[in-house]
């Protein structure tokens, strides 16, 4: 048992040996054992290679600037073990935290006895399926990785959200689009309408699929509801049937216009199921809706801009807002990725729109190191440099420029603390 969080944070260090393990049987009988606290929830399920976290910030302030209180389950976390999980904006508290873990202590043990130990991320889920159940109208819960065999596939959602599906952990989830399309699909239920984004063909036609066989109904960008844009990419108008919407965005980039339309939409289909929301005050939480890590400006002079573009479409998503919003201005690139990542696809998008790019590393099991990232292709005009922290030191001394520091969401999360974000 525990009697401070600082043994909390020791107990997670040490469950990181079990590393990731899909499948549900562990989590589901953890939960079993705590008697189900996912059934007590109305919840939303958010998967998609990019942009979840995107949604589902736009979709909290909508709710938010409702009335409602909103609990939120997301990862990686930015804050340490207690950044998982949100209740109107505030982490869970340290002491509620070691509360709940000696709630669920016994079943860890009991689990491990019988051979099925539950992972780091596991217990994570189950701590916050506890908490959600106290002062809770609404939950949105953000897969971790694809969604059929993600720790988080353990409810009944409200309803469900498919952002999009593009290549990334393909060692978990294949590389083919259809393969990563099948697993997003899982997070489908009987009864739950689910929302689609932007969707190539080939993936669009497994998700369906997922529709067909769990007899649901589903609405997807482009055809049950579309977007136009105007006003410099940060206003557009929404139309769905005869609702038509005119909302603005302070995020920047096409890609956050189409994430703010699949929240408008999920809040038609909620207005439909009893919760009472004027689009107006809606449109407000939009607007005043801002993710650490996306295109996040954390310093103007010299300006500084971190966006987690981990893979190839996040990556060309990030470039497109660069250039739609630093045109013809110098810029300048670091970057540092997972080893397991697409480091040579991501490396060749990069190399186009830089004055100078820096390759740098992190301290963390799976980031890619210096020679990693030169063998993946390396050009004779980057630069590599080992400690992230000098190129950071650096930058800090210029009085002007456009710094971009992008890839791994984990090496942002130690830059945003650098730099007391």
């Amino acid at each position: 048992m525990f009697n401070h969080f600082q043994e909390v944070e020791s107990f997670f260090v040490e469950r990181k040996s079990l590393g990731i393990k899909p499948g549900l049987d562990r989590v589901k009988e953890l939960l079993r054992l705590l008697g189900n606290p996912q059934d007590m929830l109305k919840a939303i399920h958010i998967a998609g290679t990019n942009g979840k976290g995107s949604t589902l910030s736009f979709l909290k302030n909508a709710l938010q600037a409702n009335g409602y209180h909103v609990g939120v389950f997301t990862s990686p976390s930015f804050f340490g073990l207690t950044g998982y999980m949100f209740k109107d904006d505030q982490a869970i508290p340290e002491d509620v935290f070691v509360e709940i873990c000696n709630r669920i202590y016994p079943f860890i043990i009991q689990l491990d006895n019988r051979d099925m130990a539950p992972t780091e991320f596991e217990i994570i889920t189950a701590v916050a399926f506890v908490y959600f159940t106290r002062q809770t109208d609404i939950v949105l819960v953000e897969a971790g990785m694809g969604g059929r065999e993600d720790t988080t596939n353990c409810f009944q959602p409200i309803l469900s959200i498919i952002t999009n599906v593009d290549r990334d952990h393909t060692a978990f989830l294949g590389h083919r689009l259809e393969d990563i399309a099948y697993h997003k699909a899982g997070v489908i239920k009987q009864g739950s309408p689910v929302i689609i984004g932007d969707m190539d063909e080939a993936a669009l036609e497994v998700i369906n699929e997922e529709v067909r066989l769990k007899r649901t109904k589903s609405y997807q960008l482009g055809n049950e509801f579309i977007y136009k844009e105007f006003k410099n990419g940060h206003s557009f108008l929404f139309t769905h049937a005869d609702d038509q919407i005119e909302a603005d965005v302070s995020m920047y980039g096409e890609h956050q216009v189409k994430n703010a339309s699949i929240a408008l939409m999920t809040l038609l289909l909620l207005k439909q199921v009893g919760y009472k929301l004027d689009m107006e005050r809606s449109c407000v939480g939009l607007r005043r809706t801002q993710v650490p890590g996306r295109f996040e400006v954390v310093r103007e002079q010299p300006m500084i801009i971190l966006d987690g573009a981990h893979n190839p479409a996040g990556v060309q998503a990030f470039l497109n807002t660069v250039s739609q919003s630093f045109a013809n201005q110098e810029k300048h690139l670091i970057f540092a990725a997972f080893k397991d990542k697409d480091l040579k696809t991501m490396q060749g998008q990069l190399q186009r729109q830089f004055s100078s790019i820096i390759f740098t590393s992190f301290d963390h099991p799976r980031a890619a190191q210096v020679a990693d990232l030169k063998a993946a292709g390396g050009k004779k005009n980057n630069e590599y440099q080992p400690d992230w922290h000098h190129v950071i030191e650096y930058i800090l001394t210029q009085k002007s420029g456009n710094y971009f520091i992008t890839g791994s969401l984990h090496f942002i999360t130690e830059v945003r603390k650098y730099l007391n974000v």
